[in-house]
């Protein structure tokens, strides 16, 4: 078992806390007691911010170093984290019960991806300009690191929305207080680790675990310049409310439900990898997953069996085993909601093709059988809200039209897919589909572009050269010369 003696990733070092709070953290798949870790007390938050902001404030410190200097020190960033990826992927394989190639590939991969990618970005990136004024002089326009950046990940993929957060924060001059989920907080000591060994000064990274007291603490703290957030849109609401009254930056990265449309020239079978990923990643645990699938009546019965062959034969169990793609859910309270929605789907007389129960081979852990439903009514509940869990609902569309107004029928709007053998004509109806992003026979977020969403879904975007300007904030200097 992993113990953290009363110790918290402040100001360069893993520093001792007064805090009496406790995170115990469970195997998802055996239940049993692998971790335990503080909980960061709101004076604990009060040192993590102090720290960063003496980081931020130094006036050698990183906010005044060249891009070039922190981008050699992210991209060392990147290799300690490779250095240290087989410990990340098994600890969040444990933690959430995502299957352990997929946290290879999204856990350990993927955020050293993100690191290197804001280490070339800021390299290339102008943030300063003179332009000629209208009235006889000219002005200098700069683009200036913002601050202090409390960054609030969720349990699902605590590293890779960490990399979201914190690597072009870290790339823009900015220093971090990151709050892991404490569903997942053991993985987040590797990475002060890989932090430490980087060289990154003392202060640029803080790390407090805790739940939700903690967040509303730290979103709420005067030393902070700016808030992103990934995670539910009920907590979203209350963070945007709490900055609004601030008058405080915020991204906000929220629910989504979102769909994937098949057209009738979609060729499924050559698919059947893409269309797991977008439905089932994660054991559904995914904002992103398309949770609708929307298919043309004319081949309804027919997809509904491949959906439902790709479904059923799924391999459940063991996320540290390599063969299984399909793990338990990340607790037990969080396993009694999914439940809670197939029964309502049941109850709402949609039809169970498959699963909708517990694997009866497992006897531990927080399973539940991939489960799909057909003849799922638009605006049922299944329909409408974010399961979070591997549970697809399969609705049926009369034509183009009506399965673009289905698939805008929703209060979020964070993805989508469509599936064609035809991609210019997906490409034409992605215009059409009110989100964030959309996927073309494919779904996979690049550091490259911007990801967020509209809508109930959030505010803000992530990644791209737009998830450094979120870090950076404007200043002009006048001058009356030309």
């Amino acid at each position: 078992m992993l113990e953290y003696d009363s110790l918290l990733f402040i100001g360069g070092k893993l520093a001792a806390t007064a805090s009496t709070s406790v995170i115990e953290i469970h195997s998802a798949a055996t239940e049993e007691l692998i971790g335990r870790t503080p909980e960061a007390s709101p004076a604990d938050v009060d040192a993590a911010v102090g720290a960063a902001r003496r980081a931020f404030d130094d006036p050698k410190g990183w906010s005044t170093w060249e891009p070039r200097a922190r981008a050699r020190v992210l991209e060392q960033f990147a290799t300690e984290l490779e250095a240290r990826a087989d410990e990340i992927t098994r600890r969040v394989s444990q933690q959430n019960g995502m299957p352990i190639t997929t946290a290879a590939m999204l856990e350990s991969a993927l955020p050293a991806t993100v690191f290197r990618y804001y280490a070339d970005l800021v390299r290339i990136t102008d943030v300063e300009e003179t332009r000629h004024g209208l009235l006889g002089g000219r002005a200098q326009v700069r683009r200036t690191p913002l601050g202090v950046v409390a960054a609030i990940v969720p349990w699902n993929y605590p590293n890779l929305v960490t990399a979201f957060k914190m690597a072009p924060a870290l790339a823009a001059g900015c220093t971090v207080v990151l709050k892991p989920s404490p569903e997942t907080v053991l993985d987040s000591y590797v990475m002060a680790e890989a932090a430490q060994s980087a060289g990154i000064p003392d202060g640029v990274i803080n790390i407090v675990p805790g739940g939700a007291s903690t967040g509303s603490y730290l979103v709420s703290h005067p030393g902070v310049d700016k808030v992103t957030f990934t995670g539910s849109t009920a907590v979203g609401r209350q963070i945007a409310a709490t900055c609004g009254d601030l008058l405080r930056p915020v991204t906000l990265e929220l629910g989504g439900k979102s769909a994937a449309i098949i057209l009738d020239d979609a060729d499924l079978m050559s698919n059947l990898e893409g269309l797991f990923q977008i439905a089932l990643l994660n054991n559904g645990q995914t904002c992103v997953a398309n949770g609708r699938i929307l298919v043309p009546r004319s081949r309804y019965e027919e997809t509904l069996d491949v959906l439902c062959a790709l479904v059923s034969g799924a391999s459940v169990g063991d996320p540290l085993d390599p063969q299984t793609q399909i793990g338990p859910l990340v607790s037990a309270r969080h396993r009694a909601r999914v439940e809670g929605y197939i029964a309502k789907g049941v109850e709402e007389g949609a039809r169970l093709v498959t699963g909708g129960g517990r694997p009866r081979e497992l006897a531990k852990g927080w399973f539940v059988e991939p489960t799909l439903f057909a003849d799922v009514g638009p605006e049922s509940t299944i329909a409408q809200e974010e399961i979070f869990g591997p549970v697809l609902a399969v609705i049926p569309y009369d034509d183009v039209d009506d399965a673009v107004r289905i698939a805008n029928n929703t209060k979020y709007g964070l993805a989508g897919t469509i599936w064609t053998s035809d991609e210019k004509r997906g490409e034409e109806l992605s215009r059409r589909v009110r989100s964030g992003t959309v996927g073309i026979n494919y779904f996979m977020l690049d550091p490259v572009a911007p990801f967020g969403g509209i809508k109930a879904s959030g505010l803000g975007r992530e990644l791209g050269p737009e998830g450094l300007d979120a870090c950076l904030q404007t200043q002009s200097v006048y001058f009356a010369t030309t």
